[in-house]
This record gives C-alpha cells, sequence and structure tokens, in this order.
C-alpha cells in the first residue's frame, strides 16, 4: 500500500531553524520584517486606490455619463479586495495546516504581487470593451484573497517578544508599513503626474507603479521567510501561539471576540481611506490644487501620520491601550465637525485636512493591531486575530471612498462628518462592552486591551 505524503514546507523550515538555532534573530530584525511585510501589502492597496481616481475612471469607464459617475464606478469596485480577504483566510489557514507557513506565504505573496502587477497590462475599454470592467474586478478580487493568505504571525511573534511596559510600543510597529507604502505609492504616482502629459500619463505612465508592486512583494516574501525559519518562530510555534486553527472551530470559542475585535478599531479604519484616497477623488473633481500638487502633501501627510504612530506607542505604554484607542475615537468624533469646512476652504484648507488628519489617524491607528489579538487565548491567537483584521477592514475600510464620495456629491460635503462620527461611536460602544466584559468574565486565556 502506497501512501501518499503532501508536499510541504515544513520540514524545511524545521530544518532551517536546526542550521541557524545558535544565531537568535533579535526583535529589531523582527520589527525590520514585519514592517517590510506590511509596507508590501499596503503598497498594492495604495497603488490600486490611487489608480482608482487617477486612472481608472478614464480607462475603464469612459463610458459613465459624468467624471463623478465614473470614479464612483471605479469605487465600486474597491471594496472587491475586502470582501474576498476572509475567502482569503479560510483557504489559506488550510494551506498552512497542510503544506506550511512558508508554502502559504510564497502563493499569497506571488498572488498579491501577480494580482497588482497584471493591472499594469490591462487594456482600456476602448480596446476589449466590458472585459476590461471584468479583468479590473478580478485582479482586485486576486489582491484582497492574497492578502488573507499573507497573514504570517509576525506582529504577534514581536508582540510576545514585547516586555509587559513595552506592549504599546511593540503594537504600533507593524502599523508603520501603512505611511511607508503610502509614500512610496504617491511619490511614483505623483512623479508620473508631474512629468508626463495626460495622454502620455494615461496610456503608459500610471502602469509603472503596478510593475514595482511585484519586485516589492519578493523582497517582502525573503523577508519574511527568513523570520519564519527563525528558531524564534519555531518556538512560538511549538507552543501553539502561532499555530492555524480550523476559522470555524475557532469561532466556536471565540466568536463574540471577532465581532468585538472587528468594531473596537472602526473609528481609526473608518478614517483610514478618507484621509488618502477620498480626498484625492474629491480635489480630482472639485479642485484647489494641482494633482501632483495635492501628492506632495499626502507624502508629507504619511509622514506626520508615521510620528503619530509611533507617539501611539509611546502613550499606549503609559495610559493602556484601550484609553489610548477611546482617546484617539474622540478626537476623531471632534475633527469631523472641521473636516467638511477644510475640504471645501480651497488649497490651504485641504493641506490642512491632510496633515491634521493624518496626524490624527497615526494616534489612533497605531494601537489597532494591538487590539485584533489581545482578546484570544494562545491557542486561537493566530487564526482570530486574522480573521478579526479581515472582518474589521471590511467593515471601516472597505466603502469609506464610495459612500463618503456618494454623501457628499448627493448631500453635501458636510455629510463625511457623519460618516466619522459614527465610526467613532462603534468604537466608543465596542470599547465599553470589552470593558464590562473584562470586569465581568474573561474568556480562558485572553488578555485584556
Amino acid at each position: 500500500m502506497v501512501t501518499v505524503v503532501n508536499p510541504t514546507s515544513s520540514g524545511f523550515e524545521r530544518d532551517a531553524r536546526r542550521i541557524h538555532g545558535d544565531k537568535p534573530i533579535s526583535p529589531g530584525s523582527i520589527a525590520i520584517g514585519v514592517i517590510i511585510g506590511r509596507m508590501s501589502e499596503f503598497f498594492d492597496f495604495f497603488v490600486y486606490g490611487l489608480g482608482s481616481v487617477l486612472v481608472f475612471p478614464k480607462l475603464i469607464f469612459p463610458f459613465a455619463s459624468s467624471p463623478l459617475a465614473a470614479i464612483l464606478m471605479s469605487f465600486a469596485i474597491f471594496p472587491l479586495a475586502f470582501i474576498s480577504r476572509p475567502v482569503g483566510s479560510f483557504i489559506f489557514m488550510w494551506l498552512d495546516r497542510n503544506y506550511g507557513r512558508g508554502t502559504k506565504l510564497t502563493i499569497a505573496l506571488l498572488i498579491l504581487g501577480g494580482s497588482t502587477a497584471s493591472i499594469a497590462f490591462l487594456p482600456g475599454y476602448d480596446s476589449i470593451g466590458y472585459w476590461a470592467v471584468a479583468l479590473l474586478a478580478l485582479f482586485r478580487l486576486g489582491q484582497g484573497f492574497a492578502l488573507g493568505g499573507a497573514w504570517d504571525g509576525l506582529a504577534s511573534l514581536l508582540s510576545l517578544n514585547a516586555p509587559a511596559n513595552r506592549r504599546g510600543w511593540y503594537a504600533m510597529i507593524p502599523q508603520l508599513g501603512a505611511p511607508f507604502g503610502f509614500a512610496l505609492a504617491s511619490v511614483l504616482f505623483g512623479y508620473f503626474v508631474a512629468n508626463l502629459s495626460e495622454a502620455d500619463f494615461l496610456d503608459w505612465g500610471w502602469r509603472y507603479p503596478f510593475f514595482v508592486a511585484f519586485a516589492i512583494n519578493v523582497v517582502a516574501l525573503f523577508a519574511r521567510l527568513r523570520i519564519v525559519a527563525s528558531a524564534e518562530f519555531g518556538a512560538a510555534m511549538e507552543a501553539q501561539e502561532l499555530e492555524a486553527r480550523p476559522i470555524f472551530e475557532m469561532l466556536s470559542k471565540h466568536a463574540r471576540d471577532v465581532v468585538l475585535g472587528a468594531f473596537v478599531p472602526l473609528a481609526s479604519f473608518a478614517m483610514f481611506h478618507l484621509v488618502t484616497i477620498f480626498p484625492l477623488s474629491w480635489i480630482t473633481l472639485h479642485g484647489g490644487q494641482s494633482t501632483g500638487e495635492f501628492l506632495r502633501v499626502q507624502v508629507a501627510g504619511a509622514a506626520v501620520g508615521l510620528i503619530g504612530i509611533v507617539l501611539s506607542g509611546v502613550l499606549a505604554d503609559r495610559i493602556g491601550r484601550r484609553s489610548q484607542l477611546m482617546i484617539g475615537a474622540v478626537i476623531i468624533a471632534i475633527f469631523s465637525f472641521s473636516a467638511p469646512f477644510l475640504l471645501e476652504a480651497g488649497g490651504k484648507g485641504q493641506d490642512a485636512f491632510i496633515i491634521i488628519g493624518f496626524g490624527i489617524l497615526g494616534l489612533s491607528f497605531g494601537q489597532a493591531s494591538g487590539v485584533v489579538s489581545s482578546r484570544f487565548g494562545k491557542y486561537y491567537r493566530y487564526t482570530g486575530a486574522a480573521l478579526t483584521s479581515d472582518l474589521a477592514w471590511l467593515v471601516g475600510a472597505a466603502f469609506a471612498p464610495l459612500v463618503a464620495l456618494g454623501l457628499a456629491s448627493s448631500f453635501g460635503i458636510i455629510f463625511i462628518g457623519g460618516y466619522l462620527i459614527s465610526g467613532a461611536i462603534c468604537t466608543l460602544v465596542a470599547l465599553g462592552v470589552t470593558r464590562a466584559l473584562d470586569q465581568s468574565t474573561v474568556s480562558p486565556g485572553s488578555k485584556n486591551l
């Protein structure tokens, strides 16, 4: 009788850990790997987000009745990646259990980079008609599907290496990938927008940032595999801290924690695309300054957001992550009253919206990743954190550009303030519920925020 053995990377990972067991990886090296990995993911998504304003309305949706309708059609495809992300998590968790973490990451990052790079070859509507729309939707689904598989557990590994009094600091490190990824995407698009005619930009210039995505994902893959093959990662796996568990099994134990975890960071996730993608669509439609100038301001905003994320780590270690998130939600609610007026105040007001908005986003977003895994015991932490993150992004960020632009165009810019307030309220309510649960009964093995 022949026994069929599935090919798996787990054996190679164990061998690598034995070979390099005398060369431990420092928390600093883990942090760099985490930042590179997150930067590659955010870069892919931000390149697409910027393209959904600057390119796709004219290239894929020229048949729309107006520029506004074209951008809304483009934004309608934007959420597909967030919808397919939980599906990717489900399938790649199975791959993880049966074929190893290295196999899973290799496949996921190749699909992620490949989906993004494939968009660079996309013909326009004038060439292939509605097939252009279908292909764009397919590649967007591929991005989200792959991102569900790119969850590597490295942020949790970093957290496991955090001293008790530095958890807020270590929790903010993975979030640094967002401003780096956004800044790089904005710089690339800004260069081509500023140095090419509109015809050349729409013909070939916009494609280069999508090419770059594949190369960045290859670098990120090797950075992650190096850590996955480390003794530290292996020890966490053996202790069942980073093991992939069946999603439905995890939900039977932690469904409530998944729901709460998805709503706790809603304020910062609602804010996320309202300072990155939505304002670019607003100035494209209504003016105030040129696209190139605005992209430069957004790069400056990303730098301010970076400072805000670092500051969030310092503050969270002093006042606690829950308090930090509550303060962030309150500040976002306050900002929501002035945000619409700043966007309507011309170039200077738009600049203020971006700089202030990114600073506030950094303070709140910096602790979002720590919230995701804090309520799960070690046995389900890896799987629980992955699915919770998927749902948080889906609920909080996926439809933000579409809803914000639709509301602002139909009922007035003042309505984006209402959108932000709703996110802040959800965060405050979810935090209040978690506090009440922690004071009454705490799930076995879970940790307080």
